[in-house]
């Protein structure tokens, strides 16, 4: 592995400054306050304004509505978008959805009008995979597709459909033949959330974000949203799930860990941390001065390097547990001053301590639990066999 520095030619550096320039104008106080105050994970301004450059597909060629730009380009861009906080939780499930549609959507017309759709910002998808009572087994999911004719009619819920409220499509995993065993009788579909019977109601999490439940009471889906052939939506589900879970081949300049979007939101919290320890009490100490304190923090920052460092989706469970961690250790070690809501006199950081610590919670089931990572794993890192737990199901010759 080369972790040698990516030397950039003059054209990269220019990029470079345009694209600081440009989220230095349009990621404005408003847009983070309008985040913080929804947890939408998106900005409409935002998302045409980067749309407008071809920015949401940025290797996508010029005429196909991207910005022709090449992979170091495009790795300065997404380093820009974390270091601005662009909110883009919707323009990721959109990018995961539409690597599908685009292999399995059967209607040409329909696919067009999707990928213009996705690249100048109109059409945006989120990921309909959860049922209420069905935790992380995608595969046992049970909202009902019954066919009619040239259309299917849907029924049953989704939760944790995150980014609906900002979508014009989600990516279902529907239930269309209960007879078959559960990973055969799938039929995935692209189904447009303005279609009659289907409702939208938020969910609000202790990390502050918006998720949703959504509910499908009779819709009807024209036969040329279905995504693949009919009890093969497992075919269709595995190429965004294995991107979700670090099981794709990823790029060379992408993040060693797959759990660096999580370990972005300590930064802020120890860098708050840092302040704290250096600012004078009104006797002239500072907590730094204390070497507990100072090996404490060292200890936070051995481990969130450490968790940087795990690759894959080893790094998606250390990302996670480190955050939980650490976040926890920054609070006990700042105390009641790591707690205060913006606007309150004393506040650190613009709150980012006590936000990291809520957000934390949340990172165990996000993209999959670190149950299923702590599988994948066993099963395809280390090669271990599939357990096999006391009153599991027992598939028998037929008795002679």
């Amino acid at each position: 592995m080369d972790f040698g520095l990516v030397e950039l030619t003059p054209a990269q550096q220019a990029f470079q400054r345009e694209a600081r320039a440009f989220f230095d104008e349009i990621v404005t106080d408003e847009v983070l306050e309008e985040e913080r105050e929804t947890g939408a994970g998106f900005n409409l301004d935002v998302h045409l304004a980067l749309a407008a450059r071809g920015w949401l597909t940025p290797e996508w060629p010029v005429g196909e509505g991207g910005a022709g730009l090449d992979p170091v380009c495009c790795r300065i861009l997404h380093l820009e978008l974390v270091y601005h906080q662009v909110p883009r939780v919707t323009a990721a499930t959109t990018r995961l959805v539409w690597q599908a549609a685009e292999r399995y959507l059967a209607d040409p017309r329909l696919r067009a009008e999707v990928k213009a759709g996705v690249a100048n910002g109109t059409v945006r998808m989120c990921l309909g995979y959860t049922d209420p009572d069905g935790g992380s087994d995608v595969a046992g999911a049970r909202l009902k597709a019954v066919r009619d004719g040239d259309e299917w009619v849907l029924n049953g819920a989704k939760t944790f459909t995150t980014g609906a409220q900002n979508c014009q499509y989600t990516f279902l995993v529907t239930r269309t033949d209960p007879e078959r065993p559960k990973h055969r009788g799938l039929t995935m579909f692209l189904v447009p959330l303005d279609s009659p019977g289907v409702e939208i109601q938020a969910i609000r999490t202790f990390g502050g974000e918006r998720t949703n439940m959504v509910y499908y009471d009779g819709v009807r889906v024209a036969d040329r949203y279905r995504l693949g052939e009919v009890n093969e939506g497992w075919t269709v589900l595995r190429g965004p799930l294995d991107e979700e879970h670090g099981m794709a081949a990823r790029d060379r300049l992408a993040d060693l860990s797959m759990g660096q979007g999580f370990l972005r939101t300590l930064e802020p919290a120890f860098a708050a941390a840092l302040t704290w320890a250096a600012t004078p009490a009104a006797d002239g100490t500072r907590p730094a001065d204390d070497p507990a304190v100072l090996a404490r923090l060292g200890q936070i920052a051995t481990g969130y390097e450490a968790a940087l460092g795990t690759p894959g989706p080893m790094g998606r469970v250390k990302g996670a547990e480190t955050l939980i961690a650490k976040s926890a250790e920054l609070i006990d070690l700042v105390g009641p001053q790591a707690v205060l809501q913006p606007g309150a006199p004393g506040l650190l950081g613009d709150g980012a301590l006590d936000f990291a610590h809520r957000f934390a919670q949340g990172t165990t089931i996000y993209g999959g639990t670190v149950e299923v990572f702590r599988n994948i794993i066993a099963q395809h890192v280390l090669k271990l066999p599939r357990p096999s737990y006391p009153g599991a199901k027992q598939f028998l010759g037929r008795p002679r």
